[in-house]
């Protein structure tokens, strides 16, 4: 029996959360086009009768501009300390030497997979020059070139993974695919449809705390706070006449009676605190 931790390492929009994903084989983290949308450490966990691998999606590596971007910091370095392989993720169109030394600020002493992802986008010889590149990087075990949105090179990847994962018994009983609760995948849904909805600084101001969550005998009622950072932002998020709050709850309603199997009886309310992304006190609440 193998068992792991198997953590994913990256700049931001490397692609991180639709690897996550493509291992597990079910939507655990949310993703978007925009930089910076996974804020948490999310466990993705994978077992066979011969492995168990807990995989995370860390958020993007950053140098940190207020007290959330610490916090999401917090949880790269919680990454590192417990990780056996560290899967560093890499868009291979990006700057492969500012990519290299993220890498080697993170001063990995557990064995790296380098991951060259949205290969699908280039040709080859920027392919193979960028395997060539990471090939000689000290902390670099092996180059696994795939595409995680068409989930091309997973099979390769995994094979690559259980090669270095350490034996051992599994960390986690049955067959529960995080160790994270419901609630918390209801915030980040909704919060996913924030960042497809609204332009500029509005998903990065904002965040969602769910108040209510009752399983009732026909459907589950939710009822969540979205939290902005200033006044005329509730004006945006509400929209004309209630317009956007509107299709945001339709749009976020449907993907979580697909995540829970049910259907959902969804309340949004917006919420308006100054410069919580700065007062550790709201942090806490609001789950980091």
């Amino acid at each position: 029996m193998k068992s792991g931790f198997v953590n994913i390492f990256g700049k931001p929009n490397a692609g991180k959360s639709t690897l996550l994903n493509a291992l597990i084989g079910e939507k655990l983290a949310i993703v978007s086009a925009k930089v910076q949308t996974t804020r948490h450490r999310i466990k993705g966990i994978l077992t066979s009768d011969d492995y168990q691998i807990i995989f995370s999606d860390t958020p993007g590596i950053i140098e940190p501009k207020y007290k959330l971007h610490e916090k999401m910091m917090q949880a790269v370095k919680g990454s590192l300390e417990d990780a056996d392989v560290a899967l560093l993720i890499v868009d291979v169109k990006d700057d492969l030497t500012e990519a290299n030394e993220i890498f080697n600020s993170l001063k990995l002493k557990i064995p790296a997979i380098i991951i060259l992802n949205k290969s699908d986008a280039v040709k080859d010889d920027i392919i193979e020059n960028a395997k060539m590149f990471f090939q000689q990087q000290p902390y670099c075990k092996e180059v696994v070139i795939i595409s995680a949105l068409k989930k091309r090179g997973i099979d390769e990847l995994m094979k690559s993974i259980l090669a270095l994962l350490p034996e051992g018994e599994p960390f986690y009983e049955g067959d529960n695919l995080s160790d994270l609760p419901t609630k918390f995948f209801v915030s980040e849904l909704i919060r996913e449809k924030i960042f497809y909805l609204y332009q500029d600084e509005i998903p990065y101001h904002a965040t969602v705390l769910v108040q209510e969550f009752k399983e009732k005998h026909t459907l589950t009622k939710i009822a969540a706070d979205i939290i902005l950072q200033r006044e005329t932002q509730k004006g945006i998020v509400l929209g004309e006449g209630g317009q956007m709050i509107k299709k945001l709850g339709t749009e976020a309603r449907k993907d979580i009676e697909q995540f829970l199997g049910r259907k959902v009886f969804l309340e949004l309310f917006v919420k308006v605190r100054p410069k919580w992304r700065d007062n550790e006190l709201q942090l806490r609440e609001y789950g980091y």
